[in-house]
């Protein structure tokens, strides 16, 4: 069976040479091998600054990364283009992939919109953009097996960071880009996430269109949506012939507490249950499912998140914004990444005021971001579901709205905790 973290072949980057800092710069520590980590990363690297990324997992291969991410003109792409890894990027996105067809319950078509090969927000594997950022790296950037169990001031600025087994490093100047369980948030803010009232299934299908025709058909060459008031089934169509699926649904936190997805076929034919009447093409995402299904419990952080300015400490991506899934996700965090490399650039010596402007541009954009986040869960599952979505995306391409987007589904999703 294929694995879901489809391949792709990525050109090697062109090496670099980095620029060498005007001054003393203190070296960054960062907490997490994301998208928004490595992106900061990459962009201290080309800036000569000095830095070492932490992360827990064992190795770049430890896991599947999720499934497809449209990056988007204004933001993820505007951040590969400070990395320098624009024009590789182009190279690797899924060709079709931004088309977005939305269906009803019973498989009728209510949307179509063909991929229109602008490029405004074409779609690529986020495993493989990953390692498009790890390969831009030096090797030794990221340290593996490195899982932080707590973070504490140390005075004047300086931090430690404890890691399990009890190693720990010290440090000038930390970024927590360690999502939305974040061990670095506390230094900055007494927020938790907290659960918004959906939980995604997630599942896929190999070979679909051979094994799978009528689903293959429904989903269409990119994002499929078929959603009702308080549940939906949502796909994309993947390289390769996988169809990612994330099946949503609307339920207070004792139903979710309730599926054991020890035992998934029990789980899955309680969550099926909840399409009773569906199209069986539809259904089929769920039932037929090739992997074992994994929820995705979604959590928030308030919309207006923020913290006072504390020495030598910030946040980026869903540690720094945690939001409903929307599409904006990874373009955020790695545009947060771009916006803090290039300002600590900016400001060789003075690392606070580097900070202090790069707070200033990400509460307001994040804070916007979140709103909008909120609003269209709403749209996708309230009670006008699904014809509020399909007004949204109307207007957006007549260039009433905001730009219409597929990417409304769980590839960041957090785990159920």
């Amino acid at each position: 069976m294929a694995s879901p973290e489809t391949a792709a072949t990525i050109t090697p980057i062109t090496p670099i040479t980095p620029a060498s800092p005007t001054s003393p710069t203190i070296p960054v520590t960062i907490i997490g091998a994301g998208l928004g980590g490595l992106t900061l990363a990459r962009v201290l690297y080309l800036h000569g600054i000095p830095v070492t990324v932490y992360e827990a997992e064992a190795s770049p291969a430890a896991r599947t990364q999720g499934g497809m991410l449209d990056i988007h003109d204004r933001s993820g792409q505007l951040a590969l283009k400070a990395a320098g890894l624009y024009d590789a990027f182009t190279g690797l996105v899924h060709e079709g992939g931004e088309a977005t067809r939305m269906l009803d319950s019973r498989g009728r078509l209510l949307y179509d919109q063909p991929d229109d090969g602008l490029g405004r927000r074409p779609e690529i594997p986020r495993g493989t953009l990953r390692r498009l950022l790890l390969d831009s790296l030096p090797a030794g950037t990221v340290a593996w097996g490195r899982k932080v169990t707590g973070t504490r001031p140390l005075g004047g600025g300086r931090y430690e960071v404890a890691f399990a087994g009890g190693e720990a490093v010290e440090t000038g100047l930390l970024v927590g880009a360690d999502g939305a369980w974040s061990r670095v948030r506390p230094l900055l803010s007494e927020a938790k996430p907290q659960y918004v009232g959906t939980v995604f299934v997630e599942t896929y299908l190999f070979d679909a269109d051979r094994r799978h025709p009528a689903s293959a058909e429904a989903v269409g060459g990119g994002s499929m949506l078929a959603l009702a008031p308080g549940k939906g089934i949502v796909a994309h169509r993947e390289p390769e012939g996988v169809l990612h699926t994330y099946v949503q649904l609307t339920r207070d936190r004792a139903w979710v507490d309730a599926l054991d997805f020890a035992d998934g076929a029990a789980a899955l034919e309680r969550v099926a249950g909840e399409f009773a009447g569906w199209a069986p093409e539809l259904t089929a995402l769920l039932t037929d499912g090739e992997t074992a299904p994994v929820a995705r419990v979604l959590h928030a952080l308030p919309d207006a998140h923020r913290w006072e300015r504390v020495p030598g400490v910030t946040l980026l991506g869903d540690a720094a914004h945690l939001m409903p899934p929307s599409g904006e996700g990874a373009n955020l965090a790695m545009l947060d990444a771009a916006e803090l490399g290039e300002a600590l650039a900016a400001h060789p010596g003075d690392a606070e005021a580097a900070l202090a402007a790069y707070e200033a541009r990400l509460f307001p954009r994040s804070a916007r971001a979140a709103a909008d986040a909120a609003e269209l869960l709403d749209l996708c599952l309230g009670d006008r579901a699904p014809y509020g979505l399909i007004e949204m995306f109307t207007a957006a391409e007549g260039g009433e709205g905001r730009e219409a987007s597929g990417g409304i589904t769980g590839d960041r999703g957090d785990r159920r905790r």
